[in-house]
């Protein structure tokens, strides 16, 4: 059945340091193509072309990377970030980490679902489910630990993970559970 499920990674998210405090004004005038607006927001935002990805560097030194489409792109964003701070001269730590944060998987089941029913099958107690408020249903997993949303157009897409594969297991955990409940018509 999960043979058929074509999951793509729509975002990845990754965060590190590079150790010491940075001066954005500074950066901002140093680096391109990046914006700096601190009464509108408080970091420096760097978007990059290859790979296609934002990063968003703080005054504290902690970069953010958002947008990438693999891990593996994020990892090269941050390090090509690192790259060209130690180009322009800002100290940075050679011991750095970069942490996955947050991994976006987006998929189609191949089915319509039945919300209502769906909401009624996995346990109201397990879900969230106000079609007023939004049009999904929400529901988390504990393993993985991430947040499953369904649509009633069979549109699955999966949040919260932080390593590759998390959102396969849930999303066939999620499938399995709907074919034993007879949701998957």
């Amino acid at each position: 059945m999960s043979q058929q499920l074509n999951g793509s990674t729509v975002n990845v998210v990754a965060s590190s340091s590079i150790g010491t405090e940075v001066d954005l004004e500074a950066l901002s005038n140093d680096m391109s193509p990046v914006s700096y607006n601190p009464e509108d927001f408080p970091g420096l935002v760097y978007r990059m072309d290859e790979p296609d990805v934002s990063i968003l560097l703080f005054h504290s030194g902690k970069i953010v990377a958002t947008g990438a489409d693999a891990v593996e792109e994020a990892e090269d964003a941050v390090h090509t970030v690192f790259s060209t701070l130690e180009d322009l001269g800002v100290p940075v730590d050679d011991d750095y980490s970069v942490n996955i944060e947050n991994i976006v998987t987006s998929a189609e089941l191949g089915h319509r679902l039945n919300l209502n029913a769906v909401a009624i099958g996995l346990g109201v107690e397990e879900v969230e489910y106000e079609p007023e408020q939004f049009p999904g249903l929400i529901y988390r997993i504990e393993d993985p630990d991430v947040c499953v949303l369904l649509f009633g157009s069979g549109e699955v897409v999966v949040s919260g993970g932080s390593e590759e594969g998390q959102a396969e297991e849930a999303i066939a955990t999620v499938e399995e559970e709907l074919d034993a409940l007879g949701l998957l018509n």
